[in-house]
């Protein structure tokens, strides 16, 4: 199964479970960055990052290479900011959503207190799928024991691997 990750992370936790899947799948890995970073701390972290994922904007993206042709499964990961998916994997999705219609496609969320399968029914909808081949939902993965993390990784690669035939 080729795979790739396609993810953001501000604050590390969606990346350090990109990390994991590459390490259980070998799946190459695409970080999204936008040009203008989001702030890491204080309120306008909260103010800027939640009203843009709220109001649904896709910021312009650092270039990046793409073709989803190259893989069997494209996973996208976000975390979940004002119950809904970040605006910077808003963006890709909706300039590749043509580029993925009819792939399989897979989600990861990493999240602190709620909104996962919020952010998860609103990506289907972007996407205009009925289902992802699999769904993993974190929470807070740094703050969680290390095993425990890996374990839910490594069964999520399992689950997706069978799914995909492999």
């Amino acid at each position: 199964m080729k795979a790739l990750v396609v993810f953001y992370s501000l604050e590390g936790n969606m990346k350090g479970v990109a990390e994991l899947i590459r390490e259980f799948s070998d799946a190459e890995l695409l970080q999204l960055h936008p040009v203008k970073e989001y702030p890491t701390k204080g309120a306008k972290k909260f103010i800027w990052g939640g009203k843009s994922a709220v109001m649904g904007n896709t910021p312009k993206l650092q270039p990046y290479i793409f073709d989803a042709d190259k893989y069997d499964v494209i996973i996208i990961g976000t975390p979940v900011w004002a119950s809904t998916l970040t605006p910077p994997v808003r963006t890709f999705l909706t300039e590749n959503r043509e580029a993925l219609v009819g792939k399989r496609l897979a989600a990861v969320v990493t999240y602190m207190g709620s909104g996962a399968q919020k952010t998860l029914s609103k990506m289907r909808g972007l996407l205009e799928i009925g289902s992802f081949a699999e769904e993993l939902t974190l929470v807070e993965p740094k703050a969680a024991k290390k095993t425990e993390v890996e374990d839910q990784v490594r069964n999520f690669c399992l689950k997706l691997k069978a799914a995909c035939g492999d």
